[in-house]
């Protein structure tokens, strides 16, 4: 008999086996079902489908088990792939998302998670969801990268050679409206950050040394060029010594009056270098304005200038009694100190 030496996985691929072996021997599928204690119906499903496609097809089938999932080395050469950019993949925009990381790892290696596994292995190899620098397209990378590695070094060996004062120079504005943060609270009661609703500000100028000195101007009004001259004159009297200062190719830095106040210093008292282009992130003062505004005066509501005022001096105290700061900063512009 066809199948009489086969032994069964299960005690339902025996069923089946058997209904088939009964109705062979002439059996009809009513009194097979009576036989083996199931309904005529099934019965007459499996036999059509030994018919169709013959005794195999009742035979226990595998149901396939998960996806197969990333091997440990696999999961850190995500990083790999993701460093190319989401743009390197057919989206548009250089976003990630747990989505498209998802898509990445299925194209890469044939994988599928759910969003939420992709969440977790993206923080189990560094990655984490952060708020992206704005650059101009227009940014020579090359330049910057050059200027990193080759001009900066030199500044700071002519600077301990000439005993100069390196000085980084950067302007920013600081708004009634708050630097909105991220903040705990209650489950499904979102905090709320009161504010003004007015785009008034504080225009502020700022000088970093090398050591760690922190100076400011700030004005009610947008700066300008006799700003500017302003500005370096408090340098001149709070810096004893020459002068190596730093600073972008702000219009207000290419005033005329400016350049004949430089001209008229003399190169020995006050050396200018300009930044690279659209180039803001070299400035390690730019990183110290990110930390007040984002970590000092987060969610900060202040109900007029003069408050502001205040409270910028306040948060700028308390970063001068951080000194451990200062490095951060210009590691945030990858600059060696």
């Amino acid at each position: 008999m066809e199948h009489e030496r086969y032994t069964p996985h299960d005690w339902r691929e025996w069923r089946r086996m058997r209904a088939w072996e009964l109705s062979k021997e002439g059996w009809t599928p009513r009194d097979i079902a009576a036989a083996l204690g199931v309904g005529r119906p099934a019965v007459c499903q499996w036999l059509a489908a030994a018919r169709e496609r013959g005794p195999d097809a009742l035979l226990r089938r595998l149901h396939p088990g998960p996806a197969g999932k990333l091997l440990p080395g696999q999961r850190y050469l995500i990083a790999d792939s993701l460093w190319h950019g989401a743009e390197a993949y057919g989206f548009r925009g250089e976003v990630w998302t747990c989505a498209r990381v998802g898509k990445v790892i299925l194209e890469e290696f044939g994988v599928t998670y759910h969003n939420a596994h992709v969440s977790r292995i993206l923080k189990e190899i560094g990655w984490t969801p952060q708020v992206p620098i704005s650059r101009a397209i227009q940014r020579d990378e090359e330049e910057i990268q050059r200027w990193r590695d080759k001009v900066w070094p030199q500044l700071k060996r002519r600077a301990r050679r000439e005993r100069r004062t390196l000085v980084f120079v950067d302007e920013s504005g600081f708004y009634l409206l708050p630097s909105v943060v991220k903040t705990y609270g209650l489950k499904a009661h979102t905090p709320v950050v009161d504010e003004v609703k007015t785009h008034d500000h504080l225009s502020i100028m700022g000088g970093l040394t090398t050591d760690g000195l922190v100076f400011t101007l700030v004005r009610r009004d947008p700066l300008n060029g006799l700003n500017t001259i302003e500005f370096l004159e408090h340098l001149g009297r709070q810096i004893k010594g020459p002068t190596l200062l730093i600073w972008d190719r702000s219009p207000i830095h290419r005033r005329v009056a400016v350049t004949e106040f430089v001209a008229a210093i003399g190169a020995k008292n006050l050396h200018i270098e300009l930044l690279p282009p659209y180039a803001p992130d070299l400035n390690p003062v730019e990183w110290l304005w990110r930390h007040l505004k984002e970590v000092e005066m987060a969610n900060l509501t202040c109900l007029d200038l003069e408050m502001l005022h205040e409270e910028f001096h306040l948060a700028l105290g308390r970063v001068r009694g951080k000194p451990r700061l200062f490095p951060s900063f210009f590691a945030g512009a990858q600059l060696l100190l």
